[in-house]
């Protein structure tokens, strides 16, 4: 437990740094965002094939393939149950067209960005600390890492749309502290279930796996090439990845 607090200090400090840095670059066009925005989903859709879903199959024994699917399609399951209930960060801000229940708009856009935001970025904190629970440190702080990476261009992207939806500054920042709060608990709370029992180890790391996958496929992906830059968008996933491949060939 010693080194997962200021691990999670750590990723959810990424997140804040990030959404002071979108302050910066408010005003940057959507390709900027959108190279950012894709960037974030390279590393992150490596840390969850290397860092959650290939160590789930190799710490699964006997039945190590059917947990591991079970994991990933319960945790995008999970997300999807979520997501549903509440739009995308896009959405708030009056470029989305999905359809939600209704009296959505009757809601606090504040409270609406906090819900959005905690479901996209809890399950970030849950893969980093449910990887501390393979006993393999050097690999676990490559997660963590490369979460806490990924968390700074993805902080960035959300001020944009905040303050294009007519929410103050002073507002804003509190909601950029209430995003390392929730990667933080999050990532608590995935060292401690996973410290509860060992058994349920495959499962949590396939778990967290499938919400990234998900966030990553439902929403990064879409919102990336949906402003005329995909080509950009996808080199920079490209480099995400490779990045991520980098840092766990030399320290994993």
């Amino acid at each position: 437990m010693g080194i997962v607090l200021p691990v999670a200090l750590g990723v959810g400090g990424a997140s804040v740094i990030g959404a002071f840095l979108g302050f910066w670059f408010r005003k940057a066009d959507h390709r900027f965002h959108d190279v950012m925005l894709s960037f974030a989903a390279g590393v992150m859709l490596a840390a969850a094939a290397f860092g959650l879903i290939l160590p789930s199959l190799e710490s699964g024994g006997r039945f190590a393939l059917p947990v591991t699917l079970a994991g990933i399609f319960c945790g995008a399951l999970c997300v999807n149950l979520m997501d549903r209930a509440v739009p995308h960060l896009h959405k708030i801000a009056g470029v989305d067209f999905e359809t939600h229940p209704n009296g959505q708009e009757k809601l606090n856009k504040v409270l609406l960005f906090v819900i959005a935001i905690a479901i996209h970025n809890l399950p970030e904190g849950i893969a980093a600390g449910v990887s501390f629970g393979t006993e393999n440190t050097s690999e676990a702080l490559v997660i963590a890492g490369g979460i806490a990476l990924q968390n700074i261009p993805e902080g960035m992207v959300i001020i944009a749309p905040m303050l294009g939806a007519g929410i103050s500054y002073s507002k804003t920042v509190l909601v950029a502290l209430f995003t390392g709060i929730v990667e933080v608990a999050g990532t608590l709370i995935g060292y401690l279930a996973v410290s509860l029992s060992n058994a349920i180890l495959p499962f949590a790391l396939a778990f967290a796996g499938g919400t990234m996958l998900y966030v990553i496929s439902d929403e990064m992906i879409p919102e990336t090439h949906s402003h005329g830059s995909q080509r950009g968008a996808t080199y920079s996933l490209l480099c995400g990845f490779s990045l991520m491949l980098v840092f766990d060939y030399f320290l994993g």
